[in-house]
This record gives structure tokens, sequence and C-alpha cells, in this order.
């Protein structure tokens, strides 16, 4: 029995009727598009990751392809989450810039929030931080896919962890304009969070920035400012 099939055999084991059916709704009260035809078995993450705990080790980036592949959720998840593991255990830069090259290559199956968020700041925002290759991720923002945009952010939330909050504000007045909300939000929760950095450094951002934003990203950047202030921004009376 080859690795692709055991790890499909064990979610399928785990998968509760009540979740399948739950899921597709849960994403789209999330405005998070799932791709078309895609299923789900309605495996919990918790559980998914038993399964990752027993077989990333022993799975092949080539049999990690596979479960990319399919148009089943939790197969494409645990995929991630693996790839992720054999990432932050890689002792050798060549190793993790070879798993990073696997992640760009297969990005086509990596197609909503779920799957980018869970892989694309441990992967490819470490990667970039470690490696200051910041070229990539300016790449991705540029794409016209909104997902691989989407990986842009998420992955630059590594850098403003960290306090570092250039590449940040250049992504985030390129994509102001954008017509989904979920990139307002991805915008609005990277402002949020160089606020709880430095919040003097994101009310100048926003002194400077706010009246060319959308909504939802300013609701989301001003988020723990207090009242007042907040009110100030909404009206803008700054």
């Amino acid at each position: 029995m080859s690795t692709v099939h055991e790890v499909k055999s064990a979610l399928q084991d785990l998968a509760l009727p009540e979740k399948a059916a739950f899921f597709p709704r849960f994403f789209k009260a999330g405005k998070g598009e799932y791709a078309e035809g895609d299923e789900f078995l309605g495996v919990i993450v918790p559980d998914q990751r038993k399964v990752v705990k027993e077989y990333w080790n022993r799975i092949s980036l080539e049999e990690i392809a596979e479960l990319l592949s399919s148009t089943i959720h939790e197969h494409r998840h645990c995929a991630l989450l693996m790839l992720v593991n054999k990432f932050e255990k890689a002792k050798t830069e060549k190793e993790k810039k070879e798993i990073v090259n696997f992640y760009l290559k297969h990005k086509k199956f990596i197609n909503n929030w779920d799957l980018v968020d869970n892989s694309a700041y441990k992967i490819l925002g470490r990667h970039a931080y470690e490696t200051k290759d910041d070229d990539l991720l300016r790449t991705l923002s540029r794409e016209e896919n909104m997902w691989s945009k989407r990986m842009a952010i998420v992955a630059t939330m590594f850098h403003v962890k960290r306090g570092e909050f250039s590449l940040l504000k250049e992504l985030a007045l390129y994509n102001l304009q954008h017509p989904h909300d979920l990139m307002h939000k991805a915008n609005g929760w990277l402002l949020r969070e160089m606020g709880n950095k430095n919040v003097a450094e994101l009310q100048h951002f926003l002194v400077k920035n706010y009246k060319n934003m959308p909504r939802t990203t300013l609701r989301y950047a001003i988020e723990k400012f207090d009242e007042d202030l907040r009110q100030d921004f909404l009206k803008g009376r700054i």
C-alpha cells in the first residue's frame, strides 16, 4: 500500500459526516471560496494533525504532490501540514529551498484561505525573512490570482511579527484597491499586527493613507485603538 493511500485511508477513517456537510457552509460564511468541485470528508484539524504526525517523515514530495492535486479539501490541507513539518525540520538551506520551490510550483492547488493561511506564513514567510528574499513576495503580490496575493500578505506577517514593516506597507498600499473583501481583511489584519508591535508606526502610516483605504481594511487596522481615536479615523477627522 502506498503512503498516499495510507494517508487517504487514515483520513477516511476519521471522517465525520456531519462535519462534511458543515465545512462548505463554514467556508461560504467566511467568504473563503473553495475550488469548484471540491469535496469534504469532514475531518477536523486536530485529527488531521494526528495523521500528519504519523506520516510526514516518510512521505515524499512526489506523494505530497499527489495529495495536493486531490479534489478533497482535507487531502490538500493534510499535504500542506506535512510540507510545513518537512520545512521546519529541514537541516540544510538546500532542503528548505527545494520545499519552497515545490510550494510555488504547486500553488495552483493552494486555492482557498484555509490552505494559504496554514502554509504561506510558515514556509514562504520564514524563507523570505531568513534569506532576505522580499522579491519573492513582491512577485506573488503582483500576480492576477487572488490566492497568490493572499500568500504574499500572509507570508509578510512573518516580517511583521519581528517588527519589520517596510514590505507590509508596500504590499498593503499595492493591494488597497483589490475588488475582493478577503484581501481588504488580510491587509487590515496585517496593519493591526503592526499596531501591536508599534502603534506609533501604524498611526503614522494611517494618517497618510487611511482616506484611500477600503472601509474593511480600515476597521480591521484600527480595531484596538481607543474609541475616540477610532471614530476620528472612521469619520475622517484626522
